[in-house]
């Protein structure tokens, strides 16, 4: 049975589960300082979510809104998600832990961008991503995937 996406709650409990995803990074280290010095609780809006099996915290993902003024993917130009960190410790993989975090991602209803990581690609597509049109200036070597809700498509750049 799977767990319940839910928002994570920004701790020593957490941080710690944190170092078992290979992306642990700048991000959790920043908030491991901020909880050293006291500034953020339980009670601050983490921007990550995740899935426990039993008391371990087997998958996560973060989530941020982006405003509609930095929207270059989508047209009409709206608030769009995007999902960065999706991961699932190896020994959880092909479950449905992933794919729930991304339902959970979608249920919000606006359009979502995410970077696929080599090997990922497969994942998203089967998700309902597409590969973005590549546009050099805008996605700096990145590799965005996008996935959009009905009434919603993908802006085309302008020549």
């Amino acid at each position: 049975m799977l767990g319940e996406v839910e928002r994570l709650l920004i701790n020593f409990k957490t941080l710690e589960e944190f170092k078992k995803f290979k992306e642990y990074g700048i991000q959790e280290l920043s908030m491991l300082e901020d909880l050293q010095h006291n500034m953020i609780e339980n009670n601050s809006e983490s921007p990550f979510f995740g899935i426990y099996y039993g008391n371990s915290l087997v998958a996560r993902m973060s989530l941020y809104q982006v405003d509609q003024k930095y929207d270059y993917y989508f047209d009409p130009k709206q608030d769009y998600l995007e999902l960065w960190k999706l991961e699932v410790l190896e020994n959880y993989r092909h479950k449905g832990f992933g794919k729930k975090l991304v339902d959970f991602a979608k249920s919000f209803g606006l359009p979502i961008k995410t970077n696929a990581r080599i090997n990922s690609q497969g994942f998203w597509e089967k998700m309902g991503f597409q590969p973005a049109n590549y546009d050099m200036e805008r996605d700096l070597g990145q590799n965005p995937f996008i996935w959009m809700p009905d009434g919603v498509d993908e802006k085309v750049s302008e020549e």
